[in-house]
Order: structure tokens, then C-alpha cells, then sequence
């Protein structure tokens, strides 16, 4: 009499099973608590480590539900269960599987199936077969982050005065499971975000060529009266700008590091710009500058701000929002107080004053 075993598995790694998987026909009978098998060798995890159990299976009562070695077709399957309980005995396999390195990623296993079930056959044989659904999960602060799932297991054949060494076919699902979450993670551990290690942020300021209606600052680029294209409104004012800022966001995984660049945008509409005639002096386009010139400063207060952050891979957006709005606010706020204090520039001295302070805070 022979043993066949077939493999029906979800995913590819689950072939790693029936390579270790031997036959084993006539094993010692099944009758009292299952002590699983020993792995062939520790799995080289460096990316992970398995930090809880948590058994989530509907049924509970046995791990095995199997038929006697002489079956007929009034049989009882007869229930089996591991030595020591289950979650017990599956940590003694796991830490005889992986090495304990509480320095990489701590890892929960949510056990949903663990199951063998014998069927007998009209032809008088025995179908066995062995149900794996395990969930992979990232212990986090904040709780768990689902990883990835793991289904699968496999079917073998016995016949009728046959029993199967029901502790190998445990063992070597077990084993199957450890085997693609390794492999998983490590295809992985580079370039997922749920991943990552920290975060990192990269900024440049933005730039756009040819020019367009759009200004973006640079120092190379003062302000010229020929910016300022839009009519002239009915207006007790000589002239008016309405520079802004913002920023692009664009985030890359590398070496587990998420990288967010922003670019930072100080710019300012021409079309919307406009001059009175016969008011194209050298003080007024200064005043109009000085403007745009305290836009660029903000910018860079939202960034030394954002630098001095500690983000979260969970949550590095959420900070950039909040520190964009109290940046914009302060932009409104400062460009107020400048027009308040040299009186929308018709006051030289105030206006001296503010190009020595704008000059003097662009200059670091």
C-alpha cells in the first residue's frame, strides 16, 4: 500500500511543502495528543520576527478530525488535538523556526484555519486534507497593520489499514506558512509603506520653464513693472500684487524610508498684478517686491518648522497640513502688519525699516 499526496495550493510557496513533505505511510497510530515535528532548519528571517499568537478559529476542539486506521463506512472521525494547547505548541514550533531578534519588526499571526479533516471514499480509501488561513500583521503603537494573508494546504490519500504521521503534516504546513511570509516580506521590506522605518523630507523649490502668468520666486528674478498686466481697478492704491504659497507633495519608498519631497512654491499671478499710469517708480515696484519677498520668507519658515517635526509613518501628512495652515496664517498676518506699518508704502522711513528686515532674514 502507498500514500499519495497532492498539493492543491493557493500560492506558488506553498510547493515548498511537498518539497519537505516526505511519505509517511504506517506512522505509530494517532490516539493521543499530536507533537509537532521539529523545522528541518531555522528559517534566515532579517526582516521580522513573530511577536504574538492570536487564535481566531471558529472551532476550537481539535486541530484534527481523522478516521481510524481500519475504517468502515460507520466510522466516527475521532478528534485530535496538540500537546501542551494550541497556541502553546505552534509558539514552541515558531521559536524553534525563526531566530528571536526584537530589533526587526514585530509581527502578530492571526490563526483563522489550522485544520485536518479525513473523508472516506466509496472506493473504500481515505481523502485527508490540511487547511491553512493564517493573517500576518505589523504590531504597531497605534494596534495592528494587516500584512498579508497566507491559504492553503494540502490533500493526500491513504488507504483503508493506513494512518498518516498526522504531527508532520501539521509541522509542514506550519512550516509552508513561515516560509512565504519570509519571502513576502523580504520582496517587500524595501518599498512598502506599511513597512517603512521613518520618514524623511526633501525639499526644492519649484520652478517652471517657459514662464507662464505664473512668477515663482527667485532672487534672480525681482519683479518688473512689465509683471503687472491686469487693468487697473478704481483703487485709492498706486499698485497691488497677490503672491501665495503652497507646495507639491510627492512620496517614494526606499530602504524602508519613506522620502517626501516638497516643493515649495512662492509665486505670484501677473494677471492678476496691476499699476496705475504714471506710477512706475523704483519705490513703489520695491514696496511691490517686498511683498513677494515675504511670501519666500514663509515658505521657508514652513520648512525650518517641518524640520523640526518627528514624523510617523502612520501620519507625516497630517503635520504638513497643519503647519501649511498656521503658515498661511502667518503669511496673512505679516503681510497686514507691512502694509499696516509703512501705510501701504506712502511711509519712507517704516519702508526703509522693513527692506532692512526682510533683506537682512533672506539673507540666512
Amino acid at each position: 500500500m502507498f500514500a499519495v499526496i497532492n498539493g492543491l495550493l493557493n500560492r506558488r510557496l506553498f510547493l515548498v511543502c511537498i518539497l519537505f513533505l516526505p511519505l509517511f505511510c504506517n506512522a505509530q497510530k494517532i490516539n493521543g495528543p499530536i507533537v509537532l515535528d521539529g523545522p528541518q532548519f531555522i528559517i534566515p528571517a532579517t526582516e521580522f520576527y513573530i511577536a504574538g499568537l492570536v487564535d481566531e478559529r471558529t472551532d476550537r476542539s481539535a486541530v484534527a478530525w481523522l478516521l481510524p486506521a481500519s475504517v468502515n463506512p460507520t466510522s466516527p472521525t475521532y478528534a485530535v488535538d496538540l500537546k501542551d494547547g494550541f497556541v502553546a505548541s505552534i509558539k514552541q514550533f515558531i521559536g524553534k523556526s525563526l531566530p528571536l531578534d526584537k530589533s526587526l519588526r514585530p509581527v502578530i499571526i492571526r490563526i483563522k484555519t489550522l485544520r485536518v479533516d479525513e473523508v472516506l471514499q466509496k472506493d473504500g480509501h481515505v481523502d485527508g486534507k490540511l487547511s491553512v488561513n493564517f493573517s500576518f500583521n505589523l504590531k504597531k503603537e497605534s494596534g495592528e497593520a494587516h500584512l498579508v494573508d497566507y491559504r492553503g494546504g494540502l490533500n493526500y490519500a491513504r488507504g483503508q489499514n493506513q494512518q498518516m504521521d498526522i504531527a508532520t503534516i501539521v509541522s509542514n504546513g506550519l512550516w509552508a506558512s513561515l516560509i512565504y511570509f519570509n519571502t513576502w516580506i523580504n520582496k517587500q521590506a524595501d518599498g512598502n509603506i506599511k513597512l517603512a522605518k521613518g520618514v524623511k523630507l526633501i525639499f526644492d523649490d519649484y520652478t517652471e520653464q517657459p514662464e507662464g502668468d505664473t512668477i515663482y520666486y527667485s532672487a534672480k528674478r525681482p519683479l518688473t513693472w512689465t509683471d503687472f498686466q491686469q487693468k487697473p481697478p478704481n483703487s485709492k492704491y498706486e499698485a497691488e500684487v497677490f503672491p501665495s504659497f503652497g507646495y507639491n507633495e510627492r512620496v517614494e519608498i526606499i530602504k524602508s524610508v519613506v522620502n517626501v519631497h516638497l516643493s515649495l512654491k512662492a509665486y505670484l499671478p501677473k494677471s492678476a498684478s496691476w499699476v496705475k499710469s504714471g506710477a512706475r517708480t523704483d519705490y513703489n515696484l520695491n514696496h511691490e517686491q517686498r511683498h513677494f519677498d515675504i511670501v519666500k520668507l514663509i515658505a521657508e519658515h514652513f520648512k525650518q518648522a517641518l524640520l523640526k517635526e518627528k514624523f510617523t509613518v502612520d501620519n507625516y501628512d497630517g503635520p504638513i497640513n497643519v503647519q501649511f495652515l498656521d503658515s498661511f496664517s502667518e503669511m496673512n498676518q505679516l503681510q497686514e502688519q507691512y502694509d499696516g506699518d509703512t501705510a501701504h508704502g506712502t511711509n519712507p522711513a517704516a519702508q526703509s525699516e522693513w527692506n532692512k528686515r526682510i533683506d537682512k532674514e533672506l539673507g540666512r
